[in-house]
């Protein structure tokens, strides 16, 4: 494979090669699939797929999360997508800042294991190394009593001078990191709703906080470099150091090597990693002596039938 067939096989895989989304099942497939998706690009580009191009069938021409306003597109994507949040197929992250970071509900505990808080229904103490500011506090407090709450909802409820930019601020900190989700968007009702995440997803929240951290990172490592077909170690690190150190993105990658959970191919002049194929189709010369080549290795020897279990 050279690097311009791997090009149009993501293409393929994640509908940006004239095969666009545009039921739920569409959509439910497509996250399955690639497990990760930004809403928008972001500059510099990171190598992931995106929402809007897989609504647009093309990575080509896409706008930004600033000026998606102005896309005609933008408007039929975004409903899609808030489609699948109302389901729970898919959940979204405030991770890159720029725009909203998808996750497919299969993939989602493993990412709640990795970075969600441990003690989900209870507010680290003020003067703590994680201690969220007052409003933020009060944010999730008025969130938790009343359920999915607007913005305009809070503001009446929390009262005072608040601010846009401050309740922003406050909203941004506690969907960082994972204490509350947007659940429901109503341009005509005050836009986004929230509501905590351990209410709305109590499985998914249960199941990732008892996900250790190494685990959950494998299993994330996993599933982004099957997304890829192929990617690069620095790839990884690159995606990754978002949520982690890069040191422990390494580990957790020559962890995979060592358990032959990935394998080494070459793209062009390019060392990638990919999936390892653990049971390549036997070469049958005969009905009775079925035969197997073991990878890297020039003698050939019978296979096994497998133990059962």
């Amino acid at each position: 494979m050279n690097f311009i067939e791997l090009q149009d096989a993501r293409r393929e895989k994640w509908h940006a090669k004239d095969n666009p989304i545009r039921t739920i099942e569409d959509g439910r497939a497509f996250m399955e699939s690639a497990g990760f998706a930004l809403m928008y690009p972001i500059h510099p580009p990171l190598l992931v797929p995106t929402f809007i191009a897989a609504w647009a069938g093309t990575d080509e021409g896409l706008p930004s999360a600033q000026k998606s306003f102005a896309d005609p597109r933008s408007q039929d994507a975004t409903e899609l997508m808030v489609r699948l949040l109302r389901e729970r197929s898919a959940y979204e992250a405030n991770l890159f800042g720029e725009t909203n970071f998808l996750v497919s509900a299969s993939v989602f505990p493993f990412f709640y294991g990795l970075v969600g808080d441990r003690s989900p229904k209870t507010m680290p103490k003020p003067g703590t190394a994680s201690a969220f500011s007052t409003l933020a506090r009060e944010v999730f407090n008025a969130i938790n009593k009343h359920g999915a709450t607007s913005k305009t909802q809070l503001h009446d409820r929390l009262g005072g001078a608040l601010t846009d930019v401050a309740l922003d601020k406050a909203l941004n900190d506690l969907w960082t990191r994972l204490r509350i989700t947007r659940v429901d968007y109503r341009p005509d009702e005050g836009g986004s709703y929230w509501d905590v995440l351990y209410r709305w997803s109590p499985d998914a929240v249960k199941e990732g906080i008892e996900i250790s951290i190494p685990s959950a990172l494998s299993a994330l490592v996993s599933k982004y470099v099957e997304s890829m077909i192929a990617v690069s170690s620095t790839e990884v690190e690159d995606f990754f150091s978002h949520m982690v150190s890069r040191a422990k993105v390494r580990d957790a990658v020559n962890a995979l090597l060592s358990a032959r959970e990935f394998s080494m191919t070459h793209v062009g002049n390019k060392a990638m990693l990919q999936i390892t194929s653990h049971e390549p189709p036997p070469i049958v010369l005969d009905r009775n002596k079925p035969i197997a080549r073991r990878p890297g290795r020039g003698r050939i020897r019978p296979t096994r039938p497998m133990p059962k279990t």
